[in-house]
């Protein structure tokens, strides 16, 4: 795969998460797309990953921040957010991103239209904040995840 490819790795027609008609394209590529509206953080150990609690509550997810507006492809957002979870300045490489294709905004939808993107970057490194290491294992509590298949 040449380094800006995108290689679709699986898609999800009318996404119940999504407004009507909504898509979710899971996508690897080395190249982080625009506009980012999340970024995730994957570090490995293993067939772990490490996992912080989700949204305030117990169910946990890969370190995740929003992108501002003024950080088009999210690598500040994932520079930061590697910062404050390795301790350390270190260069985080995109691997993939889910993109949510949805055509027209609808109520309670946050994200931009017709294209947000959720981009998963890919860093080495100890976290120095609390945390779980959670087996990717075919059972594993993550695989419901959008971003699951990019750890493949």
């Amino acid at each position: 795969m040449s380094q800006d490819a995108e290689l679709l790795i699986g898609s999800t027609l009318d996404a119940g998460w999504l407004p009507q008609g909504g898509r979710a394209d899971v996508i690897r590529s080395s190249v982080a797309p625009s506009p980012a509206s999340l970024v995730r953080l994957l570090l490995r150990r293993g067939s772990s990953v490490f996992c912080v609690p989700r949204d305030g509550s117990e169910k946990l997810d890969l370190p995740t921040q929003r992108v501002p507006p003024s950080d088009p492809d999210g690598r500040v957002a994932a520079q930061h957010l590697v910062q404050f979870v390795l301790g350390a300045p270190t260069e985080p490489k995109p691997i993939g991103f889910v993109r949510n294709v949805v055509t027209t905004a609808a109520k309670g939808y946050e994200w931009p239209t017709p294209h947000a993107h959720f981009t998963l970057w890919a860093a080495d490194g100890s976290p120095v904040i609390p945390g779980t290491w959670v087996d990717i294992g075919t059972r594993s509590e993550l695989s419901d995840r959008h971003w699951f298949p990019l750890l493949e």
